[in-house]
């Protein structure tokens, strides 16, 4: 059967406070479904539904997370119901459990000023006591275990999407805007380039109603002494930063590049850059927002009062 066809399963269960909840969203984040505290005994059923008719991507791989609160739970019965699952070639399951000190239970719950769900009405390290000596067969028996006794939230982030993330599957979407300063800052942007300093094809009667998506209009900026050196940092600077956004787990990372109207120069460099940027393995979007506006020469005037025409 082909690896394809096969589909991947991972059970996450643990101590109550020890990151499943984490963990899940992360999971979630990177591209796997995920669904808590659903019934043990319905498992097999869930697994056997075909993926919803109107998905047009591959069937994601499925996570499914657990704990003592999960309404038939019992960690002997769910080992036994795993194994058989795991007979079933159809499926490759495994197992984490995240396990965490007492101490810091104890800790994160009074923090947090939860109740421990097996010490609703007594202290929480009694809940806590009890639930390890429940789990205690389970931790054993889980192909994963991950302590997340000295790990920050940020930590747990890094280390399941370091261990969980998907085969070709990109973490952060990366999208490259161009705009006009002159019509208002485009909104959500994370890094801002300033290309202004650029020579305006705006100013030449013969490149005015074009855009920087023509041959001429981008002849007539890369001609700008500071052209090749600017545009040589740009790419520099996202080369170094993108994979610590990645790293970091960063969803979205839009990038702003603006000019006057939004027509030429940062229309123009918001190509470039993504056309470095995709022979460096990068894949980003590109957006114009106002390339379709309507050339207005007292727009661009209000950026040139000391009458440069060149800027």
């Amino acid at each position: 059967m082909s690896m394809a066809n096969i589909k991947q399963v991972l059970l996450i269960t643990g101590l109550s406070g020890a990151g499943k909840t984490t963990t899940l969203k992360t999971l979630e984040d990177i591209g796997w479904e995920t669904v808590d505290n659903f019934p043990i005994r319905l498992v097999e059923g869930l697994l056997n539904t075909p993926p919803s008719s109107s998905r047009n991507d591959a069937d994601p791989p499925l996570a499914l997370g657990f704990d003592s609160r999960t309404r038939g739970f019992d960690p002997d019965n769910l080992i036994k119901r795993v194994k058989k699952l795991q007979e079933n070639e159809n499926f490759q399951i495994s197992t984490l459990y995240l396990d965490c000190a007492g101490g810091e239970l104890e800790r994160r719950y009074s923090e947090t000023r939860r109740r421990h769900p097996l010490a609703l009405d007594r202290p929480a390290k009694e809940g806590i006591a009890l639930e390890r000596s429940q789990f205690e067969p389970f931790r054993r028996w889980a192909d994963h275990v991950i302590d997340t006794s000295d790990l920050s939230t940020n930590d747990l982030q890094r280390q399941i999407r370091e261990e969980f993330a998907l085969q070709d599957s990109d973490i952060t979407t990366v999208t490259i805007t161009s705009f006009g300063f002159s019509r208002g800052l485009p909104n959500n942007i994370d890094l801002l380039f300033d290309v202004r300093f650029l020579s305006n094809p705006f100013w030449d009667p013969d490149l005015k109603l074009m855009t920087g998506l023509d041959s001429q209009v981008a002849e007539y900026i890369s001609k700008d002494p500071a052209y090749a050196e600017a545009l040589d940092k740009f790419e520099e600077m996202l080369k170094f930063l993108l994979p610590k956004y990645v790293k970091a787990g960063k969803a979205y990372v839009n990038i702003g590049i603006g000019c006057t109207g939004g027509r030429h120069r940062s229309v123009h460099i918001a190509e470039a850059l993504s056309k470095n940027l995709h022979a460096a393995g990068f894949s980003p979007t590109v957006s114009h927002r106002n390339l379709a506006s309507r050339p207005m020469e007292a727009l661009e005037a209000m950026q040139n009062q000391n009458g440069n025409k060149g800027i």
